[in-house]
C-alpha cells in the first residue's frame, strides 16, 4: 500500500491493508444516501474515533469560556467540521462561537531549519486537491443549515499564508477573544508568527491545542511553543487515548 506524500504513517502493513480495505469499502458502500451518514460509524477505527474523542475533550474545556475557535492549518477540515458539530450539540445558540479555519490550502509556504530533515519537511508538502477550499466551504454551510440559528453563518474560511492571515483577521474583527485554538501547522514559522500574534486575544481557560509536539519529524512546532510561551510556564497534557496530541489551558 502507498501512502501519500505529506502523511505520516507508522502502521504495519496489516494495519494499513486493513484500513485501506476499510476505506475501499466505504466507496463500494450501498447503504441507502439518507442513511450513510447514521451509519458512519461502520468505517471508523480506533485510531481515527480517538482523535474525534479528543477533540471533543478539549472541546468541552472551553463551554464556559467566551471566544472564538481558530483551527490554524484546516487542511481538509475535519477539525473544523467536528467543532461545528460540537457547537450544536453543547451550545446551539451560542452565536459568539465562530469557527475560523486558516490555511494555504497549497501546503508549506516555507520550511526552515528549525524544523528539521524529516522527508516531510518541504515546500509545498501536505496540500490539498484543487480548489478544495471550496468544497469545504459546501460541507461547513451544509453543517450550518442543519443546526439551529441557521441564518447566521458562524463560520470562516481563511485562504493564505498564516503569518498574515491571522493578524489580517484579527485586525479585521477587532472584538475576537480566542477561546480555543487548535495548532496543526507542522512547521516553525508560521506556528510561533501566530502564537505571538493571538497571546493578547487568549484569556485565562482559553486552550491551545497542538498536533505535532514532541514530534521528531516536526520539531518547529516544539520549538516555536518554547520561544513564545516557554515549557515551564505551562502544565503540558496529552491525551491518553491518542499518543500524537497535545493541548494546555492557558493561564493555568
Amino acid at each position: 500500500m502507498s501512502i501519500k506524500e505529506g502523511d505520516k504513517e507508522f502502521s504495519n502493513n496489516q494495519e494499513q491493508d486493513a484500513r485501506l480495505k476499510l476505506a475501499n469499502l466505504l466507496e463500494e458502500c450501498n447503504i441507502p444516501k439518507p442513511e450513510i451518514l447514521s451509519n458512519l460509524g461502520l468505517f471508523l477505527n480506533s485510531k481515527n474515533l480517538s482523535r474525534i474523542l479528543f477533540m471533543n475533550y478539549i472541546y468541552q474545556k472551553i463551554i464556559d469560556v467566551q471566544g472564538v475557535v481558530f483551527d490554524l492549518g484546516t487542511r481538509w477540515g475535519q477539525n473544523m467540521s467536528l467543532f461545528t458539530s460540537f457547537r450544536g450539540i453543547y451550545e446551539p445558540y451560542n452565536r459568539h462561537r465562530k469557527i475560523i479555519g486558516f490555511d494555504t490550502f497549497k501546503g508549506f509556504v516555507e520550511v526552515t531549519p528549525e524544523d528539521g530533515e524529516s522527508n516531510l519537511m518541504k515546500p509545498g508538502n501536505v496540500t490539498v486537491s484543487p480548489n478544495y477550499e471550496d468544497y469545504l466551504n459546501q460541507i461547513m454551510e451544509c453543517h450550518e443549515q442543519d443546526n439551529p440559528l441557521s441564518h447566521i453563518k458562524k463560520f470562516s474560511i481563511i485562504k493564505g499564508d498564516a503569518n498574515n492571515t491571522v493578524s489580517d483577521y484579527i485586525e479585521s474583527n477587532p472584538e475576537t477573544i480566542i477561546s480555543l485554538a487548535y495548532f496543526d501547522f507542522d512547521v516553525y514559522k508560521p506556528t510561533a508568527k501566530v502564537l505571538e500574534t493571538i497571546i493578547p486575544r487568549l484569556t485565562r481557560g482559553s486552550v491551545l491545542g497542538f498536533d505535532e509536539l514532541n514530534d521528531p519529524d516536526s520539531p518547529g512546532e516544539t520549538l516555536a511553543l518554547m520561544e513564545k510561551i516557554g515549557l515551564n510556564n505551562i502544565k503540558l497534557r496529552r491525551y491518553r487515548y491518542s499518543s500524537r496530541v497535545s493541548y494546555f489551558v492557558f493561564g493555568e
